[in-house]
């Protein structure tokens, strides 16, 4: 159980971290002015604090006046914040700092941003360059556990793989065999033996195919097998696969259907077998949803006015919420009488916003001084309000056919309740 509570609070934190290493990427600097510092959590403070006055030594020897100025303020400005971090969190804190240009040469801003990654840092490293050094933060939203998916029967074979939330059919071989065999001139039995060598022949290229696909699969968690009647059982226990194939099939599997329809429904009657792979967390998910929705709506809320409610209301167990909501929360402000407004709006709709907000006067004093204060995503202010109340949050992929139905069905947000909230 806390395994699974882990795996639900990683999903909005790993969604936070790709954001914020997209926007670290696209920032530059001049020269080697931007700092990276990457912590682990069982390394002293004092240590860093230690080793970072003396690369402020070494900075201070750098012939480049402005370069050298900038790198030792960054340094400065870890230092200063690092009087403040008594010990590194369970996994490690990473920091970047660095003079960033705003409109060219000589527009710095000095800007320092945190991260506490979401599952242990193993290196200790500070790194100085004209880009901040991301890849092992990038390197934790790689999902590495892969499962080869095979459904099979004597006419047709399809091969896929599913890899965190990603499910990508590979290959699709036909066998060409014929079928039942009607009066004519052969006898049965020879028809029989033919039909027999054509289903070998078809068996040992699906083997064959599937060798060459997933042998060359560095992370691969194990093999599904499915289909309808025997045909997938004697594939699976032949030698048709290559004996490292053999050792992890984890499941065969009675299908009703084969191709693409076959390989979704393999990894709904896989679910015991995929537990800890993103794709099918998210089908349960959202299924969940749905069927709570049919049994009693009272416990699920839907669009963003009921979800807030309910959020506000602390009422939310689990939040849905789909990766694609392009959504932004806009507070409006005027700094004289304090007047305040927020809206919702689609992300293409900000700049004519903009323009709006400078053209109109302050509803309540009448001020030219209305402005945008704050934009944010709406999917990171639902997904805070919601941490804050203690609900479970989930960034829905649209890679199955759940998540574009939560995406398209209920505007990408919906949310599972803890008690009804008309009692």
């Amino acid at each position: 159980m806390e395994q699974q509570e882990q795996k639900k609070r990683s999903s909005f934190e790993k969604y936070k971290l790709k954001q914020q290493l997209e926007a670290l990427e696209k920032k530059r600097g001049y020269h080697t002015e931007l700092v990276s510092l990457y912590i682990p959590p069982d390394r002293q403070i004092s240590d860093v604090t230690n080793y970072l006055k003396q690369e402020y030594g070494t900075a201070s020897n750098i012939k480049s006046k402005s370069t050298r100025k900038n790198v030792m303020d960054a340094i400065q400005k870890i230092l200063a914040l690092l009087k403040n971090v008594p010990r590194p969190p369970p996994t490690g804190l990473v920091i970047f700092c660095g003079a960033i240009p705003t409109n060219g040469q000589g527009t710095e801003r000095m800007e320092l941003t945190t991260i506490v990654p979401p599952e242990p840092i193993k290196i200790y490293k500070y790194h100085c360059d004209s880009k901040f050094f991301l890849d092992p933060l990038k390197e934790m939203l790689i999902e590495k556990d892969t499962y080869g998916l095979i459904v099979i029967d004597r006419s047709e074979a399809d091969f896929a793989i599913l890899k965190g939330n990603h499910l990508e059919i590979l290959k699709k071989i036909t066998s060409g065999a014929p079928g039942k065999h009607h009066a004519g001139g052969q006898s049965q039995r020879r028809f029989e033996r033919l039909i027999e060598q054509a289903g070998h022949e078809f068996f040992k290229r699906a083997g064959d195919y599937a060798n060459e696909l997933y042998l060359q699969i560095p992370d691969l968690k194990g093999i599904i097998i499915g289909g309808p009647g025997p045909s997938k059982n004697k594939f699976a226990e032949s030698s048709y696969l290559d004996y490292r194939l053999k050792n992890v099939i984890r499941g065969v599997v009675d299908l009703a259907y084969t191709g693409s329809s076959g390989i979704d429904e393999l990894i709904d009657k896989s679910q015991d077998l995929l537990q800890n792979i993103r794709y099918s967390e998210e089908k349960v998910l959202v299924q969940r949803f749905l069927t709570q929705l049919v049994k009693d709506d009272s416990l699920v809320a839907y669009g963003e006015k009921e979800v807030r409610k309910a959020l506000n209301q602390g009422a939310v167990d689990t939040l849905l919420l789909s990766e694609e909501l392009d959504i932004l929360r806009v507070i409006i402000s005027c700094p004289n009488c304090k007047y305040q407004e927020k809206l919702t709006i689609k992300k293409s709709e900000l700049p004519s916003l903009e323009q709006q907000t400078q053209s109109r006067s302050c509803p309540n004093c009448a001020s030219s001084l209305l402005s945008i204060e704050k934009v944010t995503p709406l999917i990171d202010e639902l997904g805070e309000l919601a941490e804050q109340t203690g609900a479970n949050v989930e960034i829905i992929s649209p890679e199955t056919e759940e998540g574009q139905q939560l995406k398209q069905a209920f505007g990408g947000i919906a949310a599972l309740l803890r008690y009804n909230l008309n009692n």
